[in-house]
C-alpha cells in the first residue's frame, strides 16, 4: 500500500524521508516546461549515506530518458546525468551529513558545468555541449523512476532531509548564488521550479516539516 498525500506550496516545508524505501517520493509541479538549454539547480540536502550506495538526489524523467539526475555515486562523488547512463560528469565534494546549500550550472551553449557548495564553486568541466533537455516530464524527490514515474528500487532511494530546491533556465552569477547560500532577498525568483509557491504530491513515508532555515 502507497499511502498518497495531495498539499499546497512548499514554502518553509522540509521532506525527510526517514527510511529506504521503494515507494516514497515527492513529485513536484514545475512552473514552466523543462525544455532548458542552460539551467542552475539548487537545494539545501542532508544525508548521512554518502559513500555507502547509489543516492538519488533529484530525478527529472521523460517518458524515455532519465533528461537530468543528480546522484551521489558509491564512492562518494555527487555526479550530474543529462539525458545519459553511461556519460556523467562528477565532482569531489565534502560528505553532506549536515543541511548543505548545493547546486549545479550548466550552458548548452559552452559545455561548462559546475557545482557549488555553500557559495563555493568546484573547478569548470565540458559536459554535453549543444544538448538541450526535453519538456514532458516529473520532477521526483527520492526515488529515480526507471520509467516516467515508477520501477523505483530501494537502493538507490534517498534518506535524509532535502529543502529548498529550486530551478533557473539559465546560468546564475557567482554573486547570485553566494547569494541564494546566504539568503539574500535581492536574487532572481525561480521561473522553473519555485520552492516557495511550488505544489507537489508525496507518498509513502515522507515527512513534512516546518521550519525556517
Amino acid at each position: 500500500i502507497v499511502f498518497f498525500f495531495s498539499a499546497g506550496c512548499l514554502a518553509n516545508k522540509i521532506l525527510v524521508f526517514p527510511e529506504k524505501t521503494a515507494n516514497s517520493y515527492v513529485k513536484i509541479t514545475q512552473t514552466k516546461p523543462l525544455s532548458l538549454t542552460a539551467f542552475t539547480l539548487c537545494m539545501r540536502v542532508s544525508t548521512e549515506l554518502q559513500g555507502k550506495r547509489e543516492v538519488i538526489l533529484f530525478a527529472y524523467r521523460t517518458n524515455d530518458v532519465d533528461e537530468l539526475n543528480v546522484w551521489i555515486e558509491r564512492d562518494g562523488t555527487i555526479s550530474l546525468h543529462l539525458s545519459s547512463s553511461s556519460e556523467v560528469v562528477c565532482f569531489n565534494l565534502p560528505p553532506l551529513n549536515l543541511l548543505t546549500h548545493l547546486c549545479f550550472t550548466w550552458s548548452s551553449s559552452t559545455g561548462l558545468t559546475a557545482a557549488w557548495m555553500n557559495g563555493q564553486r568546484t573547478i569548470y568541466q565540458r559536459y554535453r555541449k549543444g544538448h538541450t533537455i526535453r519538456p514532458c516530464g516529473n520532477v521526483v524527490l527520492g526515488q529515480d523512476p526507471d520509467k516516467r514515474l515508477g520501477d523505483f528500487d530501494a537502493e538507490q532511494s534517498f534518506v535524509g532531509e532535502i529543502t529548498d530546491v529550486n530551478l533557473w533556465n539559465q546560468v546564475l552569477t557567482a554573486d547570485e548564488i553566494k547569494g541564494l547560500y546566504s539568503q539574500s532577498t535581492a536574487v532572481k525568483v525561480p521561473n522553473v521550479i519555485n520552492w516557495r509557491t511550488a505544489e507537489y504530491d508525496k507518498y509513502g513515508t515522507v515527512k513534512v516539516i516546518q521550519e525556517d532555515f
